[in-house]
C-alpha cells in the first residue's frame, strides 16, 4: 500500500472527515447568566443589544432552551460540561466534571474536519473536554469582569487566532465561552450612561422575600443583596446587569465586524446562548440555584447559511447545541448522549424532540415540564409547586392547592419519577422527616 492510501485508510478509520473549506465556520456565543429576557431582539425593551439583535434578526429562536440543572451550587460548571458533552450530568457517576474519555462536542467537530479553538473563564470549568480543543485559552475571571470591558479579553485572543490562521482555509469551530455578565458587574461609563435616566421596570416576579425555604437560600449569589430585597436594591442591580450586557455586546460587535472584514461573516453559522439564567430579584432570589425559568432558562438562537428565520416553543435542553451543531456541519454525533439534534425543528418549527423535560437541582429541588405545566419538588420538606406556563409564565401562581389539579399533580408526578430513572437519578422526592420549610433571613450587620 503506498503512503497515501495508508494515510487516507488511517483518516477514515478513525473517523476523521478531509478538510472541506466549502463547509461553514461555527461561531458559539456562550454568555455567563445571561437571562432568557435580557436581550433586545429577544422581547426586552429596556437592555441595549444592538449587535445580537443584528445576529437574532433572521435566526432560528428556541423560546423554550432550559439548562439541565446542577449537581453544583456553581451551575455554571455542570451546565458547560454538559453543553460540551451532550450529557446529563448524572451520567458522570458523581464525579466533578465529565470524562474525557465519553463523548465532546470539539473531538466531533475536528472529526467532521474543523479547526477547533476556545477560550473561556478559568474557574467551573469543564476541564478534560476544554482539553480536546486544538487551541485552548483561559481568561482571569475576575480581572475581566472588574476591567469595565467585558469580554474584550477574550475577543482580543479569538482575534488573534483568527489573524495566526491566514492562508488556512479549513473550516473552524469557535467556542466563545464569556465571563460576562456574572457578577462583579463593572462596565465603562459609556455603556451605563445609555441608561441614563431610563426606568428599569423590576422583574414581573420581583418579591422581597422567597416565600419559603428552597434549600439554597443563603449561599454566595444569594448574598449579593440584603433581604428583603428592595426595589431600588434591585433596580441597581438590574442597571449593573444590563450595562455589562450592553459592554459585551460591543464586544461581539468587534468580532462580527472582523468576520465580516475577513469575508468569512456570510459562511458562518453563529450560535448564541448562556449556561443559564439568573434570578436579580425573580421571586426575591438573586441567584441561579432554583428550577425557576428566571434561572434555568437560556436564549438560544442559530443563524447563517442554511438555517431559516424562524421561532419555536419546542422543549429543548442546552446540551442539544451539540448534536444540533454537528448535524447542520455534516458530522457525525456519538450515539450514546442524551442531547438531541434540533435540526428536524429548524427545518419544520412545528415538530418537537422531546415531550417533556425534567430538570434537577442538588438533592433540593427536582421538576417536570409537560403538557404547558411545570411541576417543581422540593425533596427536603416535602413541598410541590405547580405552574400553568401558558397563562402564568412569570410562576407566580401556585396551584398546588387547587384541588382540580390532583389528578395533574399525580400524573406530572409518576413521570417525575419516570425521567428519573431514565436519567439514572436516584435521590428521593420525598422526606420521612422533611425539616421546616420556613425561611428566616440571616441577621445583617448594619453598621
Amino acid at each position: 500500500m503506498s503512503r497515501l492510501l495508508l494515510a487516507f485508510s488511517i483518516i477514515f478509520s478513525s473517523g476523521i472527515v478531509l478538510a472541506d473549506p466549502t463547509k461553514p465556520n461555527v461561531v458559539f456565543i456562550l454568555a455567563d447568566d445571561l437571562r432568557a429576557d435580557a436581550i433586545g431582539a429577544l422581547g426586552n425593551d429596556v437592555v441595549q443589544t444592538p449587535n445580537i439583535d443584528h445576529l437574532a434578526s433572521n435566526a432560528f429562536v428556541f423560546k423554550n432552551a432550559y439548562c439541565f440543572g446542577s449537581n453544583s451550587p456553581a451551575v455554571c460548571q455542570p451546565s458547560r460540561n454538559m453543553i460540551l458533552s451532550g450529557n446529563s450530568y448524572f451520567r458522570w457517576k458523581g464525579e466533578r466534571n465529565a470524562p474525557s474519555a465519553g463523548p465532546s462536542f470539539p473531538r466531533s467537530m475536528a472529526r467532521a474536519g474543523y479547526d477547533t479553538f476556545q477560550v473561556s473563564k478559568r474557574g467551573n470549568i469543564a476541564v478534560e473536554l476544554q482539553k480536546q480543543f486544538q487551541s485552548s485559552h483561559y481568561l482571569n475571571d475576575d480581572k475581566e469582569r472588574t476591567s469595565g470591558t467585558p469580554g474584550k479579553k477574550l475577543v482580543d485572543l479569538a482575534l488573534d487566532w483568527l489573524e495566526n490562521r491566514k492562508g488556512n482555509d479549513r473550516p473552524y469551530f469557535m467556542y466563545l465561552a464569556f465571563e460576562a455578565p456574572h457578577d462583579p458587574r463593572i462596565a465603562a461609563e459609556n455603556f451605563r450612561k445609555r441608561y441614563t435616566g431610563k426606568k428599569i421596570p423590576l422583574p414581573a416576579n420581583y418579591l422581597p422575600v422567597h416565600p419559603f425555604d428552597n434549600g439554597e437560600m443563603t449561599i454566595r449569589d444569594e448574598k449579593l443583596a440584603p433581604w428583603p430585597r428592595t426595589k431600588t436594591e434591585i433596580n441597581r442591580h438590574l442597571l449593573d446587569y444590563y450595562s455589562v450586557i450592553t459592554g459585551l455586546d460591543a464586544q461581539i460587535g468587534r468580532l462580527t465586524d472582523e468576520l465580516k472584514t475577513r469575508g468569512e461573516y456570510d459562511r458562518t453559522i453563529f450560535v448564541l446562548s448562556s449556561d443559564h439564567g439568573l434570578a436579580i430579584g425573580s421571586h426575591g432570589l438573586m441567584g441561579k440555584q432554583s428550577l425557576y425559568d428566571h434561572s434555568m432558562k437560556s436564549p438560544l438562537f442559530f443563524t447563517g447559511p442554511g438555517i431559516s428565520k424562524g421561532t419555536s416553543d419546542a422543549l429543548v435542553y442546552l446540551f442539544d447545541i451539540f448534536p444540533t451543531v454537528v448535524e447542520l456541519v455534516g458530522g457525525s454525533t456519538p450515539s450514546q448522549i442524551d442531547g438531541r439534534s434540533l435540526v428536524p425543528i429548524i427545518q419544520d418549527s412545528n415538530k418537537v424532540v422531546r415531550d417533556d423535560l425534567f430538570l434537577a437541582y442538588r438533592d433540593v429541588q427536582r421538576a417536570i415540564i409537560a403538557d404547558g405545566f411545570k411541576l417543581i419538588q422540593y425533596p427536603k420538606i416535602n413541598r410541590t409547586q405547580l405552574f400553568d406556563l401558558v397563562h402564568d409564565p412569570d410562576e407566580l401562581n401556585d396551584l398546588s392547592a387547587n384541588k382540580n389539579q390532583s389528578m395533574r399533580i399525580e400524573s406530572m408526578m409518576k413521570l417525575l419519577e419516570k425521567r428519573q430513572h431514565d436519567f439514572d437519578d436516584e435521590a428521593p422526592l420525598r422526606s420521612a422527616n422533611p425539616a421546616s420549610d420556613v425561611f428566616a433571613p440571616p441577621v445583617q450587620n448594619k453598621s
